[in-house]
């Protein structure tokens, strides 16, 4: 039996991921709930890891490293942020550690944009972006990693050079229950998904960013007009934000550079679809392998064998 090296935790805003990691490298145990920073701040993060960790009977001197929410100001200990531009490899430095705990706990920092005009900020995505690409990445790339809040970050020979969040997720979920949008997507979900509309949407908006409110609002026009159903509409809010997305992303981008896509899922199919509607070339790599692989590194430089 392989023994277990240490626990890798990617704590969210609303989920919790635990990974028991054996010497060789293979995971041994893992653990999934809704128990990000929301939860964990009212229940406490010393508690709700202790449950994860009893479950998965880790040794009690297994230590832990941490990446996400549980590191900012409203987490359980604030791990701070890494200036951009930074190189990849500053990250696996910065971890902070939790007080108080009789195993030893670090948590990784984010990153943070300090510029007045664009100023922003990351925290899971930078150990993503980490295992995605590796601290001695070549080349200009421009890794695309979609959810709620999707980031775009710009990464040259291994050094980050700057970042854009974009509000993507939180945008379809608002305007798709909260605006006239509401009444036109009703019913979408029993409807086959219109590949179609989609890409159409993708292009459209694409091509022309600055009409964004008015390709929006074509969902509902659209419907009244020339009675597209439901599933079209939904299919052309979510194309319209996606393109939206990618042509504020790539405006500055210089020209070669290349997209890594860290995705799984329904968003991942999504995002293939859209980057092959704009002819765009892309890499995708697993977020999940990406982040577990982020955590593994840092684990290796903290606690080296």
């Amino acid at each position: 039996m392989v023994n277990p090296a240490y626990v890798a935790v990617d704590w969210g805003t609303s989920s919790f991921r635990l990974w028991l990691i054996g010497k060789d490298g293979a995971i041994l145990a893992e653990r999934r709930s809704g128990e990000g920073m929301t939860s964990a701040a009212k229940t406490g993060f010393s508690q709700v890891l202790a449950g994860h960790l009893a479950a998965i009977e880790a040794p009690e001197s297994l230590p832990v490293i941490i990446c996400g929410m549980a590191g900012a100001r409203q987490g359980w200990v604030e791990a701070g942020y890494i200036d951009v531009p930074a190189p990849l490899a500053a990250i696996l430095t910065g971890a902070a550690s939790v007080p108080g705990e009789s195993r030893d706990i670090r948590i990784l920092p984010g990153l943070a944009q300090r510029d007045t005009a664009t100023p922003d900020v990351m925290r899971g995505e930078e150990t993503q972006l980490l295992g995605a690409l590796g601290s001695a990445s070549s080349g200009a790339q421009a890794v695309c990693m979609p959810g709620t809040h999707s980031k775009w970050v710009h990464v040259s020979n291994g050094k980050v050079t700057g970042f854009s969040t974009f509000m993507t997720g939180e945008l379809f979920d608002a305007v798709s229950k909260h605006t006239i949008l509401s009444h036109a997507v009703a019913g979408a979900e029993e409807q086959p998904v219109d590949a179609a509309a989609f890409e159409a949407a993708v292009s459209a908006a694409f091509a022309r960013p600055a009409l964004a409110s008015n390709l929006l609002f074509t969902a509902r026009s659209g419907q009244l007009l020339h009675g597209i159903s439901a599933a079209a509409a939904q299919a052309r809010l979510s194309g319209t934000l996606i393109g939206l997305e990618i042509a504020g992303a790539l405006q500055d981008a210089p020209s070669g550079t290349g997209i890594t896509l860290v995705a799984s899922g329904r968003l991942q199919a999504l995002y293939e679809q859209a980057f092959r509607t704009l002819s765009l070339a892309f890499t995708a790599i697993d977020a999940d392998a990406a982040v577990r692989r982020g955590l593994s590194a840092a684990a290796e430089a903290i606690w080296p064998n």
